[in-house]
């Protein structure tokens, strides 16, 4: 049996994450951003052992939300699966003067994967979408550039697997990995999505937990529990570095050695 935690659990690719793994008979702690979408978690995944809530477009809820994961005990595995999408029309500002897709999607697991006590394995979701992204790491908060939802996503999830990659070279301990589910039919999604949607968490559950041969790797990039090669820049120390500093900066938050 393993302890897993998942971001983003209340519904979704998350959600169903959570039911295979309570279903395989692992201990799974859910997360919701306030209490309500907590309680929804424990309604809709049955099982659980519990939920913690924390809003993680604010960097202080993201910090004292480590804080309470912390205080559960140490977990085998962290799956990052909170998300925004690709359709905000306009750059929302947080609390913290950030935009918000890159408040939850990039900086929230910066934060969590650097303050919560080493995994034995870290899962990142990723997008088809990420090969779309801005290697170059210019104006990550948007505060420059004319607005485009889809870019400003398709920018986080490329984050998701520099950092997924970051970790794999930073802490040669942990077993670190990033993953496309596909384009499926979830709230994020929407109803026109083509992909499998029961295929779609399976991925992330064999990371997680497996001891397949194929699943204990370390700086590796799935789609269906298959490899598959990432954008080039994934690769690049150097642009992974610049990430994890500009992290750091935003967020006051230091990565551990």
């Amino acid at each position: 049996m393993s302890r897993i935690f998942i971001t983003g659990s209340a519904d979704g690719l998350g959600q169903m994450a959570a039911r295979l793994l309570i279903d395989a008979g692992h201990e799974v702690v859910l997360h919701g951003r306030n209490e309500a979408r907590a309680q929804a978690a424990l309604k809709g995944a049955p099982g659980a052992q519990s939920a913690v809530q924390g809003d993680l477009s604010s960097i202080a809820e993201t910090v004292a939300l480590a804080d309470e994961v912390n205080r559960l005990g140490r977990f085998d595995a962290v799956i990052h699966n909170a998300a925004v999408g690709y359709r905000e029309p306009r750059r929302i500002a947080t609390v913290d003067g950030l935009s918000h897709v890159f408040a939850v999607n990039t900086l929230a697991p910066y934060i969590l994967t650097a303050l919560i006590e080493k995994p034995r394995r870290l899962v990142y979701l990723s997008s088809a979408l990420h090969q779309h992204g801005d290697g170059t790491l210019q104006d990550l908060t948007w505060e420059k550039r004319p607005w485009q939802g889809t870019q400003a996503y398709s920018d986080s999830k490329l984050h998701d697997a520099l950092l997924a990659f970051a970790m794999a070279r930073r802490w040669p301990q942990v077993l670190s990995t990033s993953l496309e589910p596909g384009w499926v039919a979830t709230k994020m999604g929407g109803a026109e999505a083509p992909d499998d949607l029961e295929a779609a968490p399976k991925t992330q559950v064999w990371l997680a937990v497996s001891d397949e041969p194929a699943a204990t790797v370390s700086g590796a990039y799935f789609y269906h529990m298959k490899p598959r090669e990432p954008h080039p820049v994934v690769y690049d120390v150097s642009v992974q570095e610049r990430l994890l500093d500009a992290c750091e900066r935003l967020s006051g938050v230091r990565l551990p050695d």
